[in-house]
Parts: structure tokens; sequence; C-alpha cells
């Protein structure tokens, strides 16, 4: 009765992966084929012959290795920046006393409310007047502050002992001893775990780069995946499926890579 019962979950599981991974899988095999072996009829759920002609083209001709490296630069740039902006702020937030101190964490707060669309003209009008039209500081800067990642500190840092900063205090450290030798370690999983989110939010940003970089060099690699449609005649969706599962994989690896870290720094409520 127990191996039917556990047989029966494993089989629910599987059916339920294979659903929601059936897009991934779908992109799989068809950047494996050719275009006559993609519109075929009944359709071929099978890998195809061209799978190296697809990911060499879509890797050298429509230059996504300039692409990544682009975001890649970004997306570094703009996680580290908002996980030291994120400590520091949450660090304020919990451990200094200074007037309307809720208030202003209340107005971090209201700041999840307003997503990056809706001030997507004053935005731009910011960063053009500021002449960083064309430059990575128009896709860095303006994502440095994270309310998110100030709520996931400030949450890991209540649940820390006041006693050890008393103890910090009697040995004479000062906050910024105290904020690297005893936070700073005790943080690793809040960090990855916000590592992983940001990462994989600016390695998917899309419609702001579109808007406020005109320099095709210097453009992020959803855009040039963008540009694969616009660069052939007749769209070969193999390649344009090629081009996809090349963009996944830094994401893909940086989850997997933090996987364990990402998952403990959300259980939050089972840390002392």
């Amino acid at each position: 009765m127990r191996n039917t019962k556990t047989l029966f979950t494993h089989m629910a599981l599987i059916l339920v992966v294979s659903i929601v991974a059936s897009p991934v899988i779908m992109a799989i095999l068809f950047s494996t084929q050719t275009p006559a072996q993609i519109f075929s009829y009944p359709p071929k759920f099978t890998f195809g012959t061209a799978m190296l002609d697809n990911y060499t083209t879509a890797w050298t001709q429509f230059h996504l290795g300039k692409y990544m490296l682009n975001s890649f630069i970004i997306a570094f740039a703009v996680t580290t920046g908002k996980t030291i902006l994120a400590f520091t702020s949450a660090l304020a937030l919990v451990y200094f006393r200074f007037p309307l101190r809720s208030w202003v964490f209340v107005f971090i707060l209201l700041t999840l409310m307003m997503p990056t669309e809706i001030m997507i003209v004053s935005l731009f009008e910011i960063v053009t007047g500021l002449g960083w039209g064309d430059s990575y500081a128009a896709i860095i800067i303006p994502f440095l502050a994270s309310a998110t990642g100030t709520f996931l500190f400030r949450q890991h840092f209540l649940q820390i002992p006041v006693s050890l900063l008393d103890a910090a205090r009697i040995d004479g450290a000062g906050p910024v001893r105290f904020a690297w030798s005893i936070l700073l370690p005790m943080s690793s999983n809040v960090i990855a775990a916000l590592a992983v989110i940001q990462f994989v939010y600016m390695w998917n940003q899309y419609l702001w780069p579109l808007i406020v970089i005109h320099d095709s060099s210097m453009q992020v690699v959803q855009v040039g995946l963008r540009m694969i449609f616009s660069g052939q005649d007749a769209t070969n969706w193999g390649i344009v499926m090629a081009g996809a599962i090349i963009t996944l994989l830094p994401a893909l690896v940086t989850f997997m890579l933090l996987q364990e870290q990402f998952s403990r720094g959300f259980a939050l409520s089972q840390e002392k």
C-alpha cells in the first residue's frame, strides 16, 4: 500500500514537472531542427539535424556573446550595488535610532508598489538630462536601490540576538566592525538569495534598455535576442530557439550554484 502511494506521488510529480518544463523542452527540441522539421505535420518531438548550425549561427552571426557580456556587467554591478545598499540600509533601520525610523521603513516598502513601467517617462527625462544616455550608468544606477533587499535584511537582523550587539559593544567593536565581523558572516544565505533574485531580474531586463540604449554594441542580451527576428528575411525559429537557450544558461547556472543558499535565505522564520 505504501509503495503504491509512493508510486502515484512520483507519477504526479513527474506529470507536474513535465507540464511546467514543457516550454523549455520544446525550445530545446526546436533549437536542433530545421524550419522544415519545425513546421512538419505531424510535429516531430525529437532532436533534429541542425543543432550545430543553429547554435553556431545564433552565437556568431547575431553577436550574442557581446550582448551577454553587456548583460553580465550590468547584472553583476546592480547585484553587488543593491546588496551593499540593502545591507547598510537595513543595518541603519535595525541598529540605529533616528527620528521617523518606522516611517522611513514604511516609505521604503511603499516603493515596492511602484513598478518601473509607471516611472519610465520621468526616469527617461532624468537620465537623458544627466547625459547618461547610451551608457551603462543609465541601466545600473536607477536600479541600485532595493526595497525587497532592505526588507529581507531587516527581517534577518531582527532575529539576531541583541546579546551579540551588547557583547560586541563590551569588546569595543564599532558599527563597522560589528557589521563586517558579525552580521556579514551570519547573512550569507540572505545575500545569496538576494543575489539570485537581482541577477535574474537584471539579466531579463528588456524594456528599459530598449528605450535608453540606442547603440547596438551596448545593448543587453534580451534586446539582442529580439534582433534575431529582424536580422532574418524569414524567421528561422530553430536559430531563435537556439539563441533563447544560450541566453537562458547564465541565469540557470547562477540559480543552480546558489540554490541551497537561496532556499535557506527565505527560511527566515526558522533562523535563530
